[in-house]
């Protein structure tokens, strides 16, 4: 077998790669004479397989066009002739001929230095039609526009909703009688001007991202909202959809506005509806811890009346333990059921987590068994966030004592702070924001669960603990303070390998953050009174009486008033008097808001505190207006107590 030489081989290689070529390609010499080629200008053009080869003259290309009618009907050898004239110029040209059977092919000569011209040649029959077709496209809908502009009006300015089209730009086209006046323009007016324009800058840049996805061509939905000239906000619905051509091209986009405020208010009254409708649930499941927390007050009560002056003081002080760890989680319970009822924060501070979390170790060490070994690992002493401090240390409480039932053969359980920055990915899986948050995590080493329990654990009435022993509320309690808290709630866990569960809170400006004083067991710390006269407003006997008594044991004197206006009369006589202590709810005309602003007036000196059992009491308020005192929750708290009225005292 004779062997290929090296030149043959590039000859044959440059041929392959001609052949792959998605355009037909061919080169003369200055003979008019074929010296290259490739197999997509056979294909292309159907040339008869005679003529690939080396030196066959262009003659024969064009008599063979000629005679299958390439060129038209006439004189064959007059077009012949004539087109290898042309040739012979070698002078660049490009041309488009269509051929009989419709296929449009683009010719591009190109001159070679020393004689012979490259040329190519492209089908651009699809893109010519897809040109021609386009063009028709808009000039049809420009017609029909302009034909159809009148009646289209006549319709659109009657239909109840806001309408208008939108070209490239975006550029208004269109827009019905309501859609003009709703952004202060005319119908005239409205067309032509650019959309930042007519809606605004400050609305523009709002929405931007939605137009930009319509003329992506998206169909888009989205919500903005609005301040009438009285104040009061409207809400608009807004679906923009493209105007699209068959071949995919966007000439515009249409718009849709409906005005969403009624059924805005009627979406917030449903969802009011549905939570109060779970309240009452919620009540069932609370029904159970309270008649404990009464058993424990009602058993403990029995206990020392029958033993009065009976028992030794270590006794005596192991008794009542119970009982104020039984009210204060009575006090507890009822704040969440209100939080839960009005959907948002009790009392949202600013809050250095550090002291937090130790307030949480100092309650969780006489609570956990001596088989549970507590750790805190506790993250930058500046770290703060702005939540309920109240409503936090019972989530970590809670999910303590979830882990403590976990480790029923005993383990570790640890609880970290730390700082950590969320974006990509991660924020988009907790459906948070980008930026910097406080993570606060309770792992332990127990018995985890498995994957269906972990979907379900954050379900309000879902537990897996035996009927009796829990409400199935702990951790979706959890769940709704850290969403409300602009957070979020991650849980890992798998049989035999325990559970880690995050909480995720937006850390804030450290500088204003206050410091949450720890919690002390010992009674003895509160600040004492020197004496002072405090006046006591409340209606109902027993809970002066039991309040009456606080004062006492915190070194005040107490004057009972049982009505606003008595003591409206004793403030004005008696000027001994250096502080009022009074229930904002009250029978009668005057509640306990306008009794100390009454009061304020003509005693300026005197201090002032109130205090209620209700969570919604602000609604008494006029609007937007701040009560100007300090306001005690019922049960109150000794330590509270004390502290409110040194404060007011020595202000």
């Amino acid at each position: 077998m004779e062997e290929t030489s090296p030149e043959q081989s590039q000859i044959d290689l440059l041929q392959a790669a001609l052949d792959h070529v998605n355009q037909g390609f061919s080169v003369f010499d200055k003979d008019l004479k074929l010296v290259a080629w490739n197999r997509g200008l056979w294909e292309m053009l159907d040339f008869p397989p005679r003529l690939a080869r080396r030196g066959t003259h262009l003659e024969e290309f064009l008599r063979v066009n000629a005679e299958r009618g390439e060129y038209g009907p006439g004189d064959i050898e007059g077009k012949i002739h004539r087109r290898v004239e042309r040739a012979r110029l070698f002078e660049p040209h490009y041309f488009e001929r269509i051929r009989p059977n419709g296929q449009i092919i683009a010719v591009s000569g190109t001159p070679l230095p020393h004689g012979g011209f490259v040329t190519t040649y492209a089908d651009v029959t699809e893109d010519r039609m897809r040109q021609q077709k386009l063009e028709k496209t808009v000039e049809e809908r420009t017609r029909a526009l302009r034909q159809s502009e009148d009646w289209l009006r006549l319709v659109t300015d009657n239909i109840p909703a806001l309408i208008a089209y939108m070209a490239p730009g975006p550029v208004f086209r269109f827009a019905n009688r309501r859609y003009a006046e709703w952004f202060g323009q005319s119908v005239a007016s409205i067309v032509g001007k650019p959309a930042p324009e007519v809606v605004g800058e400050q609305l523009f840049s709002e929405i931007e991202p939605h137009v930009r996805r319509a003329f992506e061509g998206n169909a888009v939905s989205y919500e903005y909202n609005r301040e009438r000239p009285d104040g009061t906000a409207v809400y608009m619905r807004s679906t923009l959809i493209p105007d699209m051509t068959l071949d995919g091209r966007t000439l515009g986009v249409f718009v849709l506005s409906l005005d969403a405020t009624e059924h805005k208010r009627s979406e917030a009254a449903l969802m009011q509806s549905q939570r109060m409708d779970a309240v009452g649930k919620l009540t069932g499941g609370l029904a159970h811890d309270f008649n404990n927390l009464l058993t424990i007050l009602m058993g403990n009560l029995l206990s020392l009346s029958r033993t009065t002056g009976q028992i030794p003081p270590e006794d005596l002080k192991a008794r009542i333990a119970p009982m104020l760890q039984a009210t204060q989680r009575g006090s507890d319970l009822t704040q969440h059921l209100l939080a839960f009822s009005r959907g948002k924060l009790i009392d949202p501070q600013t809050v250095r987590l550090q002291g937090l979390i130790n307030n949480v170790e100092t309650l969780l060490r006489g609570s956990l068994p001596s088989s549970i070994k507590l750790s805190i690992e506790q993250g930058p002493p500046g770290l703060a966030a702005r939540i309920d401090p109240t409503q936090l240390e019972t989530a970590l409480i809670n999910l303590a004592f979830n882990a403590r039932d976990a480790l029923s053969e005993g383990g570790d359980l640890i609880i970290r702070l730390e700082t950590c920055e969320l974006s990509g990915r991660a924020a988009d899986d907790l459906n948070l924001a980008p930026g910097a948050y406080a993570r606060i995590t309770v792992s332990d080493t127990g018995t985890g669960m498995d994957e269906a329990t972990r979907l379900r654990v954050f379900e309000p009435f879902f537990t897996t603990k035996t009927f009796g022993t829990g409400s199935g509320l702990g951790l979706s309690m959890v769940y709704g303070f850290v969403t409300q808290s602009g957070g979020a709630a991650a849980v890992t866990s798998a049989p035999g390998q325990g559970t880690r569960i995050s909480l995720y809170l937006p850390a804030v400006d450290l500088s204003s953050a206050v410091e949450l004083p720890e919690t002390s067991n010992d009674g003895g710390d509160e600040p004492r009174g020197s004496g002072e006269l405090v006046l006591l407003v409340e209606d109902n006997a027993d809970v002066a009486t039991v309040l009456a008594e606080q004062l006492r044991d915190l070194g005040y004197m107490v004057l009972l008033a049982e009505s606003a206006e008595d003591a409206l009369q004793l403030a004005a006589s008696l000027p001994e008097i250096r502080c009022m202590l009074s229930d904002i709810v009250m029978p009668g005309q005057m509640n306990g808001v306008t009794l100390a602003r009454s009061i304020r007036s003509a005693r300026p000196d005197l201090g002032i505190i109130l205090m209620t059992g209700y969570a919604d009491w602000g609604m008494l308020q006029e609007k937007d207006e701040s009560v100007g005192f300090p306001v005690l929750s019922k049960p109150i708290r000794p330590q509270a107590l004390a502290q409110t009225l040194r404060n007011t005292l020595s202000a």
